[in-house]
């Protein structure tokens, strides 16, 4: 169990952490049944990755020689596998008992989900034309002998089959579940009434009916999970989108970190599988019948009782009949999604894929969407004469194929493609465009420019015509077309804003040392900050620097977070929340009180080490003094939460929050208040 007897939490049992409060969520019996299913969901997907990035990073450092492993952690590294395997054990078995009191709601609710039971006598039929109609065509079948080359891929649904043959010995055979060709889930209207079976389970009933499976005896379903990882060797030579894409197709082969398998698999079953497939290496994890169960996002239900209440996004005021273009350089424009509506991002680039005044455009892209309206508009703009500049960074975990399928698209219509730096992420989420006799205009945002995300992730996006931003900007576009790590020759200097590689991290210190003076000198100071993830020990050290010195710290840290709030002597002056809801927090704020003259910045950085010393970050100051005062409202309404939020202990454990106010559920809260300022009624101010 994590003790606050030293400076930092594991990263991997905070990561835990949050993962189990998207058990929580889905255990509240007052939420709508399909979006309890949904953070089963989410906690299944986050599992999987789990296995796929953190454990091959935590086995790796398991064979470093212990001497070099920090002495500050608050578990040493074998304490750290036995917690993380005991503490997903754990949330496996609560994850079971949370479904196993979903799935009678659903068939009160009138939802006939099949789950671990037969398939009802009335749908056999049904089930069985789609087994042979359907199913079939992409069933591999394989015999898993001593000599089998077999290779199970990552996270590919698989069954055990146990057959005896009548001339031979018992045989052991693996079936695919193809739910990477076909729907998860198939819904069979039979005499009016509704169903919806897994196809697991269609062919499970229905395998038998095959003629070298008359004899089967038992079936079993496992998965094998794969590290995910990419080697890119040399990334100064060649095409580096080629050199990605072969790394793609064998991502799904990397080594294997776990085997999920059903439970009640005999041990000799088991032992046979694992030598065969040379499985030996992998985590052995006994589970249920079902596997993948992130699919359950993806149920065939519409029914609106099932899901929350729609809150439709809220328009941003732009004049009818009037340019987005011309309303931006009169005034910066502050866009809060999902709460209010992406399309003011859709259209900035839309009428600069059309404006004749429009130079050129400049953008960093991380994950576009996979039918993205903003790459599609980039093409037009080349199209039509613009000269496009896009920068791609081929290294988006998982985003790979997709962003490499757009940059070629993309360059054939006559975009110049500027592609990843050589060991450097770019996840800065910025944008440029340049005008004839006309100022330039930028977009800067803590989120990508992704319109399927922005529906579900709360992010802040800036559209300005601030001259010194945008000067900034581009000088940052002209270093990025080197695409290579800034070196101390790089005559670049940013005054405005915060750029990793550059002056971020210096920057923030002196941010943090400034409250550290002013409360030494009985001044007004305070921190306020909002990330997704808080690991790296040096900014970490620096808020307990600040805590000792009197400065009082508030942090909403959705994710990891490595700081031990609350400890006498260390850190009694920092408070945190985590906050989980129907939308995913994702924008990263920081707020400094500076004796009363409040500076704020946003920006795309978590302070995690990968972020502030291997990737090109941007984070920018907000100058207008009315889009501030929303801003300090959100964050206002989001420190009030005792609905959503948790507060996370000295132990690392999330406790309810009682803080004394009213009922306060934050999502629900700023969009009303977001309303109410559309709606052109004053926002009431609350001082932080």
């Amino acid at each position: 169990m994590n003790s606050p007897m030293s400076s930092f939490f594991n990263r991997d049992i905070s990561w835990l952490s949050f993962n189990e409060r998207l058990l929580t969520e889905a255990a509240k019996e007052h939420l709508p049944l399909l979006e309890r299913l949904k953070f089963l969901s989410i906690f299944s997907s986050n599992l999987d990755e789990f296995y796929r990035v953190r454990m091959p990073a935590i086995r790796a450092l398991h064979r470093l020689n212990k001497k070099k492993q920090d002495k500050q952690e608050v578990m040493s590294l074998p304490d750290v596998i036995e917690e993380v395997n005991e503490t997903i054990k754990n949330h496996q078995q609560q994850f079971g008992g949370i479904l196993s009191q979903l799935l009678p709601s659903l068939k009160e609710s009138g939802v006939q989900l099949i789950y671990n039971e037969e398939i009802p006598f009335p749908v056999q039929e049904a089930a069985s034309d789609y087994f042979f109609s359907h199913l079939l065509a992409y069933l591999h079948i394989v015999e898993l002998t001593k000599d089998s080359s077999f290779f199970p891929e990552n996270n590919k649904l698989y069954q055990l089959l146990i057959a005896k043959q009548e001339t031979r010995e018992e045989s052991l055979y693996l079936v695919n579940i193809p739910s990477d060709s076909l729907p998860r889930f198939i819904s069979l209207n039979v005499d009016n009434k509704d169903y919806i079976l897994f196809i697991d389970d269609i062919l499970r009933h229905n395998l038998r009916k095959l003629p070298q499976f008359s004899g089967l005896s038992h079936i079993y379903s496992m998965k094998v999970t794969r590290d995910a990882e990419l080697e890119i060797a040399d990334e100064y030579e060649g095409d580096l989108a080629e050199k990605i894409e072969r790394q793609i197709e064998k991502r799904d082969f990397g080594f294997a970190t776990r085997l999920l398998y059903e439970g009640g698999m005999p041990q000799e079953y088991l032992e046979q599988v694992t030598a065969i497939l040379k499985l030996e290496k992998a985590t052995l994890v006994e589970g249920g019948r079902y596997h993948n169960l992130k699919d359950f996002s993806d149920l065939p239900l519409k029914t609106p009782s099932l899901f929350y209440e729609k809150w439709s996004p809220l328009a941003v005021n732009v004049p009818q009949g009037k340019s987005l273009f011309d309303s931006i350089q009169e005034q910066d424009i502050l866009i809060n999604n999902p709460y209010q509506s992406y399309d003011s991002v859709i259209r900035f680039f839309n009428e600069a894929a059309v404006n004749p005044d429009v130079e050129n455009i400049y953008i960093t892209v991380y994950r576009l969407a996979t039918d993205s309206r903003i790459a599609s508009a980039l093409i037009t703009a080349a199209k039509n004469g613009k000269k496009v500049s896009v920068f791609v960074e081929l290294k988006a975990r998982f985003d790979e194929a997709n962003n490499i399928k757009w940059s070629k698209k993309m360059k054939a219509a006559g975009i110049k493609i500027i592609y990843s730096i050589p060991t450097l992420k770019v996840h800065a989420k910025i944008a440029l465009v340049t005008r004839k006799n006309a100022p330039a205009l930028g977009i800067f945002s803590t989120g990508n420019f992704n319109e399927v995300t922005a529906a579900f992730y709360t992010d802040h996006v800036l559209l300005t015509a601030n001259h010194s931003l945008l000067a900034e900007v581009e000088q940052l576009f002209y270093f990025l077309e080197k695409r290579r790590k800034p070196t101390g020759q790089d005559n670049i200097h940013f005054k405005h804003l915060l750029v990793a590689q550059f002056n971020l991290k210096d920057h923030f210190t002196q941010l943090i040392e400034r409250e550290i003076e002013n409360a030494s000198k009985g001044l007004e100071s305070g921190i306020t900050i909002k990330l997704n993830n808080l690991e790296e020990e040096k900014m970490i050290s620096l808020l307990y620097k600040a805590s000792q010195a009197g400065v009082k710290i508030k942090l909403i840290v959705r994710g990891i977070c490595r700081l031990i709030p609350g400890v006498a002597g260390l850190s009694e002056n920092i408070s945190v929340i985590r906050i989980i809801d129907r939308y995913l927090e994702h924008g990263r704020v920081f707020i400094f009180s500076n004796n009363g003259n409040t500076e704020m910045y946003l920006g795309s950085a978590d302070w995690m080490y990968r972020n502030i010393y291997r990737r090109i970050e941007v984070c920018f100051p907000i100058y207008d003094v009315a889009i501030a005062q929303t801003l300090l409202n959100l964050i206002n309404i989001q420190l009030q939460d005792n609905v959503q939020a948790v507060s996370i202990d000295s132990h690392g454990k999330n406790l309810p929050v009682e803080n004394g106010t009213a009922r306060t559920s934050s999502q629900e809260k700023i969009y009303q208040a977001l309303k109410i300022q559309a709606e052109a009624a004053p926002v009431p101010v609350v001082p932080l």
